[in-house]
């Protein structure tokens, strides 16, 4: 490979005019010196000489501390960045208890397979001989090894729905190990955000349950990226108290970070920055750089893919092979063929969503490509973290979108390299959550009014609830599950839907999609991308969850079009805002896609719009709601519907700073005249089912959320409104009837 140092590759990129007029901002961070702490707990010696054998011959601050206070017996997260060693945190007590305590069990869970894959590799390279064993148990243990894993292994690897599915039904079968657990492992815990997260809680607090069944108190071990709030997560992920480790001792190399903007065309939007990372991505393999560019959608991920093979076979460099792609909805062999090339180091480049962005050690990386923000703080330094890992200088790149909250983060970045980690929302009580999992804890074994506690404050109103429905039935001073199956292969815990619609091409399975999903991006009309290659959507069945597809070059890509409706359920606090009320509600939101436009592969030229004929879906959840004074005169109407819709633009644009999401987990909707109260109205809402706490950020922080969009809008120079300030490629208006002016006097008035 050849060498070529991050600073010749940044000085080379400023000193090509067309390429640096599009650098906006180049930060620099200096290495930093590890800091080393001895252990004050006992090691045993095999477990001293196998660390010697390895060269770690001194262990970080953060690592001492972790084994010392999980010797001790606390519950314990570790929060550090990325390549800080966060594995022998956990790796080293739990070999030492099962070096000391023969039977001794751990449970290491881990959100991906590939994750746990990766990391039983280092599991056993740090084991000092054969009498410590580990493997992984998940959905791809053949049938055959489980019964020997389950007898025999003292360190199990899985992942959550493993847990929720395989196990805890059966969990007879699992007495002997439930009994002997000692230690739980939560890597990677920032992963667990909403309904995922919310999700797992209720699978920990179920299985805690049946380890207390067996008079067992399991330790547990989290550890995570660095976030916001992590004593928070760890007590709604496993309802204790933790002793907090934050002090990374290990040691950072140089990291460059450049900001890119596309450069404007003629009609003034910007060049696609799916095209500038294609671009970024095909230069740097052929540079002979390991890099990775990440999108944030499955779809984008595949326009990358495919430009930048385009780009390669037309220079012929290099192989257009050596670049792939890596996402959710692959097959689990295609997903295993590529994982495979990548640990071999036998391709160039990836184009991934964030299923790449965790801990899997797929050797040095050159660079990082962000094509657009990540959606939150936490995930742009998770991703940024993969290139330049250990003492190696790495380059991160992000390339911004043509919308208001990346354009503003080019002018202000340092709202990013600058600011407090965001916080992770999850809410294990949510209801409709709760309830699938009070059903699945009753199956598993009968619950007792006083266990319920472990579950929440609204856990014994769900179960007597459930009670009322039929669905779970009070006897004897314990609640039942009146069915012999397990419901819990019906509960998704990746999405509030269990759903899944498969894609078919020529009969044979082409990927998986949840059903809403599908209903956006696997419609008739639509076209799906898969690996390059481009396949034209025949037809959707939703009642066999199936969609017909023909593989077909086509000039064009499709994007949904959604439209929500709004109906408020139940008032939970009032506030004035301004001359604005400010509402935290309950809400029940109606999503509806309405149809699809064709978009140009080559310059994202609009092409047409369809119309579209899906069901419609509903779910409760929480939102903001803004009610404006009521207007005094028709021409007052008039004046405020653009101001008013434009204020809704100006929020939604940095509502993700505030909230500490991905834009995507926010919905939003407007009305100049609502029914019942004919006043103007807009609402800012959580789009998971139930909601994740997102909704209660933005309330609990109006008047700095209504600053960041005031500043976002000063910012810009336009005087109307444009792609890089106020126009939304999602508005369901088409981006008309918007007033730059007039929002910004609502936003003075919120001030």
């Amino acid at each position: 490979m050849t060498e070529l140092p991050d600073s010749e590759l940044l000085t080379a990129l400023q000193c090509d005019p067309i390429l640096a007029a599009q650098i906006s901002h180049v930060a620099t961070f200096p290495p930093r010196a590890g800091r080393y702490q001895e252990v004050h707990g006992p090691m045993h010696p095999r477990l001293t000489a196998r660390l010697d054998t390895l060269g770690y011959n001194k262990l970080f601050t953060h690592q001492a501390e972790a084994y010392d206070a999980i010797h001790d017996g606390q519950d314990v997260v570790v929060v550090s960045g990325t390549n800080s060693g966060k594995t022998l945190c956990y790796n080293l007590p739990v070999i030492q208890r099962c070096l000391t305590e023969p039977n001794c069990k751990a449970l290491y869970l881990f959100p991906t397979k590939a994750l746990a894959q990766d990391q039983l590799g280092k599991v056993e390279m740090l084991v000092p001989g054969d009498d410590v064993r580990a493997s992984t148990y998940d959905g791809d243990t053949p049938k055959s090894r489980r019964a020997a894993v389950r007898q025999n292994a003292n360190i199990i690897l899985s992942n959550p729905d493993m847990i929720h599915l395989g196990i805890l039904p059966s969990h007879e079968l699992w007495t002997k190990f439930l009994k002997s657990l000692r230690v739980i492992v939560l890597d990677e815990m920032h992963v667990y955000r909403g309904v995922f997260g919310s999700h797992v809680g209720n699978v920990l607090r179920r299985l805690i349950r049946l380890c207390e069944w067996h008079h067992n108190r399991p330790q547990i071990i989290g550890c995570s990226a660095t976030i916001g709030n992590p004593r928070e997560l760890f007590i709604k992920l496993t309802s204790r108290k933790c002793h907090l480790i934050e002090d990374d001792g290990s040691p950072k190399a140089q990291r460059t970070f450049v900001f890119w903007n596309p450069p404007r065309l003629e009609d003034q939007t910007r060049l696609s920055p799916n095209i500038v990372t294609s671009e970024i991505l095909a230069t740097l393999c052929e540079s002979g750089q390991r890099s990775i560019a990440f999108c944030r959608a499955r779809v984008t991920t595949e326009l990358v893919l495919r430009y930048t093979r385009d780009r390669l076979a037309k220079t012929g460099r290099i192989s257009p092979d050596l670049v792939e792609s890596y996402r959710s909805g692959y097959t689990p062999k295609e997903r295993r063929q590529i994982e495979s090339a990548i640990f071999k180091g036998k391709l160039l480049g990836l184009a991934a969503t964030n299923a790449m962005e965790l801990g899997v050690d797929i050797g040095g990386l050159d660079a990082v490509v962000m094509n657009g923000y990540p959606g939150s703080i936490s995930s742009f330094w998770q991703q940024a973290g993969r290139a330049g890992r250990g003492t190696r200088e790495g380059l991160a790149i992000m390339i911004a979108q043509d919308d208001p909250l990346e354009q503003f983060l080019v002018i202000e970045p340092h709202r990013i390299l600058e600011a407090n980690s965001d916080s992770v929302a999850i809410n294990p009580f949510n209801k409709q959550i709760l309830a699938q999992h009070l059903k699945c804890a009753a199956f598993e074994r009968p619950i007792s009014p006083s266990e319920l506690e472990a579950f929440g404050p609204t856990s014994f109103e769900v179960a007597e609830g459930l009670d009322r429905a039929g669905e779970l039935q009070y006897t004897r001073g314990m609640f039942y599950y009146p069915a012999h199956e397990s419901p819990a292969s019906r509960v998704n815990i990746r999405g509030s839907s269990n759903e899944m619609v498969t894609l078919l091409c020529e009969g044979k399975e082409l990927g998986v999609m949840e059903q809403w999903r599908a209903m956006q991006f696997a419609h008739e009309g639509a076209v799906y991308l898969h690996r390059g290659a481009s396949y034209l959507v025949k037809s959707l069945d939703l009642a066999r969850s199936q969609a017909e597809v023909e593989a077909k070059e086509l000039p064009y890509y499709t994007q949904a079009l959604v439209q929500a409706t709004i109906d408020p359920q139940v008032e939970i606090e009032l506030k004035s805002w301004g001359r604005l009320d400010a509402r935290l509600e309950g809400l029940k939101v109606t999503d509806l896609v309405a149809g699809y436009r064709q978009l140009a592969l080559e310059g994202q030229r609009l092409i047409g719009t369809f119309e579209l004929n899906l069901p419609p879906q509903s779910y409760d959840t929480l939102g903001v709601r803004l009610d404006l004074p009521f207007p005094e005169n028709a021409d007052e109407e008039l004046s405020q519907t653009p101001s008013l819709h434009g204020l809704e633009h100006a929020l939604m644009a940095v509502a993700p700073l505030i909230a500490g999401c991905d834009r995507n987990d926010l919905g939003s909707a407007w009305y100049s005249a609502f029914p019942g109260t004919f006043r103007p109205v807009l609402f800012v809402f959580d789009r998971t089912p139930g909601g994740v706490g997102l909704a209660e950020n933005l309330f609990g922080s109006l008047r700095p959320w209504a600053s960041a969009a005031l500043q976002l809008l000063n910012s810009c120079p336009c005087v109307e409104g444009c792609p890089s300030c106020l126009l939304s490629a999602k508005c369901e208006a088409n981006n008309e009837m918007l007033d730059k002016g007039g929002a910004l006097e609502l936003l003075r008035q919120l001030l």
